[in-house]
């Protein structure tokens, strides 16, 4: 045999030991563990195309679930921050409902948007700073904390505004555009959604910052021991999550044109399921940015068909219920796999 004749044989073996090897990887990225809200995805789109035909299997249904979604998204992903290095963030949704008043008071008062929008935001990063030093420096269990401090909030945006909606004609314009205006059939909102989504996906995947979260998340005393300074990064993610969540807020308001003292909390399940499905996806038992966009837009496919068949009001909030159950048992079997 000549020396062309080994080379030939050696090729076609390593393309008959490549050809397994392939086909394992496409079969894990096409898992159902690891992609099951697609899946999902897929089955909600069947069911209610045929439930609903004359309205749900529509290109304005793509939008309606767009636009009427982002907001959540923003929410979920502003969550992901903290939950990356195993902090909760309860209190998310009335920092939500606090930047929207102040941003909309101010307006109604006379000043410049821009100047509102940074007071909306100053206000929640002083909620965010609140929760660092409950959660971080004095060790109070953040689950316990941050429903502590929202509690609070939301008992000031009562007593300051009486439960009355700040309205007027001021919160038309400049201020309505932030979560109002459209491109490409589209509101801004959704681009608000894609943008974020950039931004953590780079740093949690792409950066030292991301791997030294992630490593807080999984096992926060391992990671302390290889010099990650664990309670910085869960300072700084708790700050972080509040002032995103304040941006989601003023979003919010933009697009109510009013300043509700409650806006925030309908959001505030709907963003935890977002955020403990998106774990499921593409990264084992790891927030990540992606796996919750996918499942914003699942779950929202889901609430919108169920409006579109005419489904009874509680049956939106059991479909979520359920899906943030099972997502969260799904995240725990993860996790244990991981840690095996």
């Amino acid at each position: 045999m000549t020396v062309d004749d080994d080379t030939t044989a050696d090729a076609q073996e390593v393309r008959r030991q490549s050809v397994p090897a392939a086909r394992r990887s496409w079969t894990q990225t096409l898992s159902l563990r690891r992609i099951s809200a697609v899946y999902l995805l897929i089955a909600i789109i069947v069911l209610f195309s045929v439930l609903a035909p004359e309205t749900f299997p529509r290109l304005d249904t793509i939008r309606q679930v767009l636009n009427a979604n982002a907001v959540i998204g923003l929410a979920a992903l502003a969550i992901c921050v903290p939950l990356a290095t195993r902090v909760f963030d309860l209190s998310f949704a009335f920092t939500m409902t606090l930047s929207g008043v102040t941003a909309t008071a101010l307006v109604v008062g006379g000043a410049p948007v821009w100047l509102a929008v940074l007071a909306a935001l100053g206000a929640a990063l002083l909620v965010g700073l609140l929760n660092a030093l409950v959660v971080i420096v004095l060790r109070v269990e953040s689950l316990i904390a941050t429903l502590g401090t929202g509690s609070i909030i939301q008992a000031l945006i009562t007593f300051v505004t009486d439960e009355e909606s700040i309205q007027g004609n001021e919160l038309g314009g400049a201020f309505a555009a932030i979560g109002q205006h459209q491109v490409l059939g589209v509101t801004l909102p959704v681009l608000y959604v894609l943008i974020a989504a950039l931004a953590l996906w780079y740093v949690l995947e792409h950066t030292p910052l991301g791997r030294r979260m992630y490593a807080t998340g999984f096992n926060a005393g391992a990671a302390e021991l290889s010099g990650v300074r664990t309670k910085r990064l869960q300072f700084g993610a708790l700050i972080v999550s509040a002032v995103a969540s304040g941006w989601a807020g003023v979003v919010l308001a933009s697009m109510l044109s009013s300043g509700s003292p409650s806006a925030g909390e309908p959001y505030l399940l709907p963003a935890f399921a977002a955020a403990f499905l998106g774990a499921t996806q593409f990264k084992d038992g790891r927030f990540n940015a992606w796996g919750t966009v996918v499942a914003v837009i699942t779950l929202g496919t889901g609430t919108t068909g169920l409006a579109l068949a005419a489904a009874p009001p509680w049956a939106a909030d059991v479909f979520t219920g359920v899906v943030l159950i099972t997502a969260l048992a799904m995240t725990a079997a993860q996790h244990r796999r991981s840690r095996a």
